[in-house]
């Protein structure tokens, strides 16, 4: 009989384990996908479908009239567009949250577009550079991918046929981590999240469905933001042409316009420039329809609006950032309408 309750006992135990060892199982696995639910991408505010740890890339994007339509431009965080020569703008597009295959087409480096990566925490991507664009890239430490030492090599750049060189040079991003790691890069990183505001948050200001950007005399050649009633967001054009992606034919659409003013400087003959992203000053910041006059700082190396000292949030969703030169300044480049 003893031997019987014994036996009776330790099939108990074993059955009582089981049990505590499913709901265990069950605790870690509601856990885990609690943590996956709560997951944003730091530099979107949007709910995670994806890893939230791979290292943001940093990409120079050529914005020349013969390089529209661009590839890959609508899948990126953050967009920083800046004078590059002239009146001709180029992007510096960072990625995280979403990885497109291709990217381009892509031009080469500046000073204030890689210190730009750099604060990011970005690898920085180009085509070409002057030889003492490359001294301080090295010299910087920045980790990066030069698209002249891979030309055309069909792996991590593609030079396409149906563009003319040097408009045709297209980063092949599926390779881009494992030449990364060959580099002796971090291909990983822990972010920091920007400020987001809540889902549904108002935002105050005066109502701005428009925004004009005149970096340049020529029609063409001004940016236009068009806020979308029905999506909350804007549309960006140049000129009268709608920005689209040349892969998948959509459109450029964002949750954040900011404007900034800051210095500018011609620094050779060539008309390559220095841009003062340091010292902060004065922006317009585009949300929901709405415009908010505000300040620009630099804050851990990131671009950030503030209000009377505080932070402005941004509006979870996709970020685009005009700087223009403070000479003249917003009120004569920029022109904002409500229609």
């Amino acid at each position: 009989m003893k031997k019987v309750l014994f036996v009776l006992f330790t099939l108990m135990l074993v059955f009582m384990a089981g049990c505590k060892d499913e709901v265990n199982n069950n605790q870690d696995k509601h856990s885990e996908l609690s943590k996956d639910q709560d997951s944003t991408y730091a530099f979107t505010g949007l709910p995670a479908d994806g890893p939230t740890n791979n290292r943001m890339v940093a990409v120079m994007v050529n914005n020349h009239a013969k390089a529209r339509p661009q590839t890959g431009l609508s899948q990126a965080d953050i967009v920083f567009e800046l004078l590059a020569e002239g009146n001709i703008t180029r992007f510096l597009a960072l990625y995280q949250s979403e990885l497109p295959s291709v990217i381009g087409p892509v031009r080469s480096a500046r000073e204030y577009y890689f210190d730009l990566a750099h604060a990011y925490d970005a690898i920085y991507v180009y085509h070409g550079a002057a030889d003492f664009i490359d001294q301080m890239i090295q010299d910087k430490g920045i980790d990066h991918l030069n698209g002249s030492l891979y030309d055309n090599d069909g792996i991590l750049f593609k030079r396409e046929s149906f563009r003319k060189p040097p408009h045709n040079s297209y980063l092949q991003l599926n390779a881009l981590y494992d030449k990364a790691e060959e580099k002796g890069y971090d291909v990983t990183a822990a972010y920091e999240a920007l400020p987001f505001a809540e889902a549904g948050s108002e935002v105050t200001g005066t109502p701005a469905t428009l925004a004009k950007v005149g970096y340049s005399n020529n029609p063409s050649e001004v940016v236009q933001y068009t806020f979308r009633q029905d999506s909350g967001s804007y549309i960006r054009s140049n000129g009268q042409q709608q920005t689209i992606d040349m892969e998948t034919e959509e459109p450029i659409e964002v949750s954040n316009v900011l404007i900034m003013e800051a210095h500018h400087e011609v620094i050779d003959q060539s008309g390559r420039r220095a841009i003062d992203l340091d010292s902060g000053g004065k922006a317009y910041l585009l949300q929901k329809g709405v415009l908010q006059e505000v300040e620009w700082k630099r804050q851990a190396g990131r671009i950030i609006p503030v209000k009377n000292g505080k932070e402005v949030p941004f509006v979870p969703g996709k970020t685009w950032i005009n700087v223009i030169p403070k000479q003249p300044g917003l009120q004569e480049i920029v022109t904002i309408s409500s229609e």
